[in-house]
This record gives structure tokens, C-alpha cells and sequence, in this order.
């Protein structure tokens, strides 16, 4: 075997000598198929504060008794590519570097001159490098639109009118692309191209446009509860320092793909500068990506740290959430705790069951794992405004310090109306792994 190795390295060393030789000498591969040479070697640093989920086949579905005999989940078999994911939920000082964003971007547009770059008469980018005098007066009167009018504040606060956190944001509808009209005339000559509504011109209708605000509903903690005191939550929980290690609540689902997105070009951004080829982008995960990570290797367990108990040996409960008849205290958390309270299970994810409910890119359907494929399981629908409640539910996971145990397990699954936001549910995002798995490197 040792001199079998010795061979196959002395032969790949001779590979690559012939290779550089052919691209080297005279006209360069001499008319050889070489591939393109010069091409940078491609290697993916762990994602900051992510962790690598392996590829692997897993059975989705509940791994003990279907207490509500809901019927919504069936034993599937699915096999998944290798993908980064969240070590925590997504927290609130996380999201603010979104609003700041989102803030510091109309600031700069408002001011103009040197805070805009311009390439050509269409192309108008905003100067970063520029910094915002928030202070000083020759901008106050034009910044003043960024702010709560004199009417509306409260002892004279100047505060920033979260109304105008307005984000514009695009995405690629790559699955109505992919669609063809079986319908079309065998005769066309111009094949299955033009089986799609834009021919082979224009691809301008896939590319989809949102604006949304993103600033949190931070009175969700008093709507979602009557007749229960959380009036400090609305007014302190996403801003107070206190709280910057604790999930961010209050973002409706269409909001949490927005931050995917920006996520996705904030880093593209920096890689345009560095000259680094992108990577795949942030996003939700879907509902198998989600319980195969949430379980964490462990095949048939019901939780994230293993089964079938929620407390460990010393009697201490092993997540966050709405213990006995609503001792919520017992397990460390009134209401949400910071994201790293618990162990994190056997691929170094915290909180997967319970702290907050967490938003994934599937459209629920009680049938759905009856129809979807068995390889990277996936079910969307991007819901209109117009579109009936029914259309507009996504799939929640993995509970949250209001629920009981039920809601805690990998297999459980809920949903949630998509233009809604919960005191209760946050999210994490995902980003495909290039390649097939790390030993590739």
C-alpha cells in the first residue's frame, strides 16, 4: 500500500508538470483540454459565529408520540448536502447593526455630495467612508426627517422615527425561472427557452423587489398577552445593553428574510473590495435543514441534547421554556435568556429547542412531507398580500419559553403567518456549503 501511495503522488506530480508545461510553452495548452488556468483555488473559512453541519441522511418526522394527534409530520427519509448555520439565534445586537445600517444608509442619501459615489449617470453608490455629523447644525435641518417630528415626542426626546427604517432589498426568483410551458408548440425553433414568459431577452421578471421596515415590533410583548405586564419589554428589550446577547423577537418572517439579504450583500460587499470570489448566501433554513441540525446527529432522539427526558441527572431543566403548569422560573428564564444559557448540542448549535420559536423558508402544509422530494426536502411559496391567511403561514421550530415540552422536540412542527411578529419568535440563518464536504480541502 506504502509503495501503491508512492506511485499515485508521483504520478499526480508528473500531471501537474505536464499541465504547466502545455499551459507554458508555445500558444499555451498546445491544444490541449486543460481547463482554465490561473483560476484562484477556492477555500471556504468557517462563516464568524457559524459552525459546519455535515452532510447526511436522517429520518424527519417526530421521534416519539404524536400528542396531539396532529397528523402534520410522517416518518420521511432525507438526505441533506453539507451547510453552515448559526451557532445562536440571531440577537438583538446582531439585528441593530441591520437598523444602524438601514438608518446610516438614508442619512447618507439625504446628505448627498460627498456621502454618494457616482459611476455614471444611473449608478449612484453610497460613500461609507463618509462619516455622518449627526451634531452638526449644517446637517441637523437636513437630517431632521430622520427623526420623530416636535409633535410626536415625548418630553422633547429627539428620537430617531422608526417609521422611516424602510429597507429596498431584491432577490432572484430562480424557481419560476426554472419553470417550462409544456403548452408551447413543438414547431418552436427556439427551443425550451422560450417556453418562459421572457424568452431569451429579458430576465428582468425574475428579479423580484421588496421595502419593508425592519425595525422590530417591539409592542408585541403587550399585544401578544392580555391583561400581563410587559410594558418594560416594549420599551427596553431591543435597545437596553442589558439585553444585546438576547435573541431579537418581534420580526415577522418576510423581515428575518430581509436581514438574510442584506447579511448576504453587507459581506458580498467587503469581498468586492478585497477582491475575493463570493460565497453562497445567507438565507433561512429550511424545516429539514433545521431539525437535522437541531438534532445533532442523534437519530432518534426527541431533543436537541438527546432523549426522551428535559432535565439532566441533577434534576435541572435542559432549555428554556414553560415548564410543570407554568413554573416558568424553574428553568432559568422567566422570559428569554441570553442565547448561549445551555449546552449547546453534539454540532456546538445553542438553543435549538426553546428561548424562541425560530422562523424557517418553508411554506407549512399539514401534507407536505407527502409530496416534497427526499433530497434537500424544500417547500416555499412566496405569499402576496392579497393571498388568503391560509397561503401566508411559515414553519416555526423548536418552541420558546411560552410553550410546554411538546414544542421542544426536533420533530414538532407549527407555523406562524408570515406579516405577523411574535414576543416569542427569532431566527438563525444558514449558508450552503461550496463543495461537497470539508475533506475536500
Amino acid at each position: 500500500m506504502r509503495y501503491q501511495a508512492k506511485g499515485i503522488m508521483k504520478l499526480g506530480f508528473l500531471s501537474s508538470v505536464l499541465i504547466i508545461v502545455l499551459a507554458g510553452c508555445q500558444g499555451g495548452t498546445k491544444g490541449q483540454l486543460t481547463g482554465v488556468q490561473g483560476r484562484e483555488k477556492w477555500y471556504e473559512a468557517t462563516p464568524y459565529g457559524m459552525v459546519y453541519i455535515p452532510a447526511g441522511s436522517f429520518n424527519m418526522g417526530p421521534s416519539d408520540q404524536d400528542v396531539p394527534y396532529a397528523i402534520t409530520a410522517q416518518s420521511k427519509t432525507v438526505t441533506l448536502p453539507a451547510y453552515w448555520m448559526d451557532n445562536t439565534e440571531i440577537t438583538n445586537n446582531e439585528y441593530r447593526q441591520f437598523v444602524y445600517w438601514v438608518r446610516d444608509s438614508l442619512a447618507h442619501r439625504l446628505l448627498g455630495g460627498e456621502h454618494l459615489v457616482s459611476e455614471g449617470e444611473y449608478d449612484e453608490h453610497i460613500n461609507w467612508k463618509a462619516k455622518i455629523k449627526w451634531d452638526d447644525e449644517a446637517n441637523q435641518e437636513t437630517l431632521a426627517e430622520l427623526f420623530l417630528p416636535e409633535t410626536e415626542r415625548f418630553y422633547r426626546r429627539k428620537e430617531i422615527d422608526t417609521r422611516k427604517l424602510n429597507f429596498e432589498y431584491y432577490w432572484i426568483d430562480l424557481k419560476s425561472a426554472a419553470q417550462k410551458d409544456y403548452t408551447a408548440p413543438p414547431e418552436n425553433s427556439a427551443g425550451s427557452l422560450a417556453n418562459r414568459p421572457q424568452g431569451r431577452t429579458d430576465r428582468s421578471v425574475y428579479i423580484k423587489k421588496d421595502i419593508i421596515n425592519i425595525y422590530p415590533d417591539t409592542l408585541s410583548w403587550i399585544s401578544d398577552y392580555a391583561y400581563a405586564y410587559h410594558e418594560p419589554y416594549t420599551q427596553m428589550y431591543f435597545w437596553h445593553p442589558a439585553y444585546d446577547e438576547y435573541p431579537v423577537v418581534g420580526i415577522s418572517w418576510k423581515q428575518a428574510r430581509a436581514f438574510c439579504i442584506w447579511r448576504t450583500q453587507f459581506m458580498n460587499g467587503y469581498l468586492a473590495e478585497s477582491g475575493d470570489s463570493y460565497g453562497s448566501d445567507f438565507r433561512l433554513p429550511t424545516e429539514a435543514e433545521w431539525e437535522y441540525a437541531a438534532r445533532g446527529g442523534l437519530e432518534l432522539s426527541p431533543y436537541p441534547w438527546g432523549g426522551p427526558y428535559i432535565r439532566n441527572s441533577r434534576g435541572c431543566f435542559l432549555g428554556n421554556f414553560k415548564p410543570m403548569r407554568g413554573s416558568y422560573q424553574d428553568d432559568g428564564g422567566v422570559y428569554t435568556v441570553k442565547v448561549t444559557s445551555y449546552w449547546p448540542n453534539d454540532y456546538g448549535l445553542y438553543c435549538m429547542a426553546g428561548n424562541v420559536a425560530e422562523w424557517t423558508s418553508n411554506a407549512f402544509d399539514e401534507s407536505a412531507y407527502s409530496f416534497t422530494h427526499d433530497i434537500s426536502t424544500d417547500y416555499e411559496y412566496d405569499a402576496k398580500e392579497s393571498d388568503s391567511p391560509t397561503l401566508k403561514r411559515k414553519v416555526i421550530r423548536g418552541g420558546s419559553w411560552k410553550d410546554v415540552m411538546y414544542y421542544l422536540q426536533t420533530g414538532t412542527r407549527t407555523y406562524e403567518y408570515q406579516d405577523t411578529a411574535k414576543c416569542y419568535i427569532g431566527f438563525r440563518c444558514v449558508r450552503s456549503f461550496l463543495g461537497r464536504d470539508k475533506s475536500d480541502y
